[in-house]
């Protein structure tokens, strides 16, 4: 995906270099020394998490991602907040619509 000067792959000692020297600029001085984005890895698991929690379909996410729906709901299932109020709602609203609402 990158490049070093003369065209060749970077390093992967110089890309952990460059990762360590990025997070001292991009973070907060109190959450450097943290664990938070400690590998470009991690920025993945963050964006999965705000997908999830935007209220995109574990579905969608999966396919984004190139895992299966299964894989993202048993690795984020307790990342997603609010969405057991937000999917009662849309139940009670269906029911209310229905007829079938107590």
């Amino acid at each position: 995906m990158f490049g070093n000067e003369r065209g060749g792959v970077v390093g992967s000692s110089t890309y952990w270099r460059v990762w360590e020297e990025a997070r001292e600029y991009a973070l907060p001085p109190e959450r450097v020394g943290s664990p938070l984005a400690g590998r470009p890895y991690d920025l993945r698991h963050a964006c999965i998490t705000r997908w999830l929690n935007a209220g995109v379909p574990i579905a969608e996410v999966a396919r984004r991602v190139g895992n299966s729906p299964e894989v993202i709901h048993r690795r984020y299932h307790g990342c997603i907040d609010g969405h057991e109020e937000v999917a009662n709602a849309k139940i009670a609203k269906a029911l209310e619509e229905g007829g079938d609402a107590a």
